[in-house]
């Protein structure tokens, strides 16, 4: 890839929370065409710009270097969607990424759980659709302000595994080139429930008991109950297709160790009374282990407590 190759692929942030605003903060920093949809955030980041306090180095970008919308027809028809909204607004998938594409755009989601790819699939067609995974410690401390503080790289891939793979290894590589490492997966269904091994027991013990991650692996019973639920999502994703590894789930406790008093995105959504992506992170899986014959009574509790939180 050139540089100017790199400047002229434009990109569209729909949905500019932490992770959006991280990883979209990094291509303009690497020189690339990127254009923010925002809501709450617009009028401060408009004037005063971003702040990233960054595991990978701190940067500011100023007002002027970013471009900024708050209504989606105000924005240009871009070359990649991509895609950081919560779960909890995939219904506004029509209205907000539509008017975005151009007749070859592609559109990737890093969104969390299961079923994100097929209901873009379904409206806009499979072959523009990429999926990704962020495995990443991230947090809006205040409009504008992102806190980066461990992790950080993105796995994508094809939700067609039919499909020619240049599209991932393109903008891969403009991710790499932008200070964010980036791999291109041959299987997009492993890499899916790969990231629901650490998201389904962490994202929902720590709505449920409202405590950050490093309390829930701080004495052994919450270490087993962890590992009970690994367990279980390991047998769902083996009989849906994704043959995962025994070993993942030691490395998982290892990497959520490291990260220390993690507040997960589920966990901050539920301590700023936001909606919480229970459908998608612990529903969907759950029902696709069931639909499957596997016996999940974990998760199925964890998903049913969820749901009484969210009904406070």
């Amino acid at each position: 890839m050139t540089v100017d190759e790199k400047k002229t692929t434009s990109f569209a942030i729909v949905g500019s929370g932490a992770v959006g605003c991280y990883y979209g903060a990094r291509l303009v920093q690497g020189g690339c065409d990127v254009h923010f949809l925002m809501r709450s955030d617009f009028d401060h980041v408009q004037k005063n710009g971003m702040q990233i306090s960054s595991c990978a180095g701190d940067f500011i970008l100023p007002a002027d270097q970013l471009q900024v919308y708050k209504n989606v027809s105000a924005m240009p028809e871009v070359d990649w969607v991509i895609v950081t909204l919560k779960t909890t607004e995939n219904r506004l998938f029509a209205d907000l990424v539509g008017p975005l594409l151009k007749p070859d755009s592609k559109i990737l989601t890093l969104q969390n759980g299961l079923g994100n790819e097929q209901q873009l699939a379904d409206l806009f067609g499979k072959d523009r659709v990429l999926g990704g995974m962020a495995f990443t410690c991230i947090n809006r401390l205040s409009p504008g302000v992102i806190d980066h503080s461990a992790h950080g790289y993105i796995k994508l891939g094809m939700f067609d595994a039919g499909l020619e793979k240049s599209p991932a290894r393109f903008v891969s590589d403009i991710f790499n080139r932008c200070n964010v490492p980036c791999d291109v997966l041959t299987d997009l269904n492993y890499g899916r429930w790969e990231k629901l091994l650490w998201n389904i027991p962490f994202n929902g013990l720590s709505t449920v008991l409202d405590q950050t991650t490093d309390l829930l692996l701080a004495n052994p019973e919450g270490e087993k109950l962890v590992r009970q639920i690994m367990a279980e999502v390991l047998h769902c994703a083996r009989a849906n297709g994704a043959n995962l590894e025994d070993e993942l789930i030691q490395k998982n406790i290892n990497r959520t160790l490291e990260m220390g008093a993690y507040r997960t995105s589920m966990h901050v959504d539920r301590q700023n009374g936001r909606e919480l992506e229970i459908e998608a992170i612990l529903g969907c899986p759950m029902r696709a282990g069931m639909e499957k014959g596997i016996a999940n009574p974990q998760m199925q509790m964890l998903y049913q407590l969820a749901c009484m939180v969210a009904d406070k």
